[in-house]
């Protein structure tokens, strides 16, 4: 079974784009770097870290990396931003030069890439000497409540779903291993900090229809399922959901960032 689709940009930014929005936002101010760099952002998917980038650090340039054709043209199609380019790459062979940015960043995307050390080490070449690198990634395993609450309920009805459940199969989504893998590419003053945003779904269909689309790893699982284990699915998270009024949905979303010095 295929682990997760990715490409379609409206569907993902249902699922997913717009909690990174937020979550790209807060993490910028935590980071707090000044105006006037240059910033690369692997990983750039549909854009969320990129336009937040580009609305509130005041860069001098930005380039957006990404594998994904589909993400990078859509960025293309929504900004006109005369400081950003953004290309199609892999995160482990960056098309630019030794040194040529001040910071390299990555929101909720370093999870996914092959031979993580390896990245980080590729990394560190085009960023310049005491230029920073830093990326976040969900804590699937804790507070991304609305991940959470959708792999608990998949997993008591299909035990084989557990080697698909992100928490399982991501430990690097914890503040040790994120400290660990960025002390093994080599960066200095290492640390790590939670980034938690509010979720708020309008009712239960705000929640469960983003997974109906195939754009990443749950609702790729869900591509996977018949009518009958889609709805009895459904049903399992609808009654660990239902607060009896039909309203509002409210959880919170964490993730966990960590910044070194190249």
């Amino acid at each position: 079974m295929r682990l997760e689709n990715w490409g379609g940009s409206a569907a993902y930014d249902r699922y997913m784009g717009r909690w990174s929005r937020l979550v790209a936002r807060r993490y910028l101010r935590d980071l707090s770097n000044p105006p006037g760099l240059a910033w690369i952002d692997i990983g750039c998917g549909t854009g969320a870290l990129t336009q937040a980038i580009l609305t509130g650090c005041e860069p001098r340039l930005l380039i957006g990396i990404d594998q994904s054709e589909g993400f990078v043209r859509a960025i293309h199609d929504e900004s006109s931003d005369h400081r950003a380019r953004v290309v199609v790459a892999g995160a482990d062979a960056l098309p630019i030069e030794s040194g040529a940015v001040d910071i390299a960043v990555s929101g909720l995307a370093l999870n996914f890439m092959a031979e993580p050390v390896e990245v980080i080490r590729e990394w560190r070449r085009v960023v310049r000497p005491n230029g920073i690198i830093s990326a976040y990634v969900w804590d699937y395993a804790g507070r991304m409540e609305f991940i959470r609450t959708f792999w608990d309920a998949a997993t008591s009805l299909d035990p084989s779903a557990a080697a698909l459940d992100e928490g399982r199969r991501f430990p690097l989504c914890s503040p040790a291993s994120l400290s660990s893998l960025f002390a093994r590419g080599g960066l200095r003053k290492v640390r790590t900090w939670a980034v938690e945003v509010a979720t708020e779904f309008r009712d239960f269909d705000d929640y469960w229809s983003p997974f109906l689309a195939g754009q990443g790893p749950a609702p790729t699982y869900v591509s996977s399922l018949g009518e009958d284990g889609t709805a009895a699915l459904r049903e399992s998270i609808r009654a660990r959901l239902d607060n009896g009024s039909g309203g509002p949905i409210r959880m919170v979303a964490r993730a966990w960032s960590v910044r070194g010095v190249n």
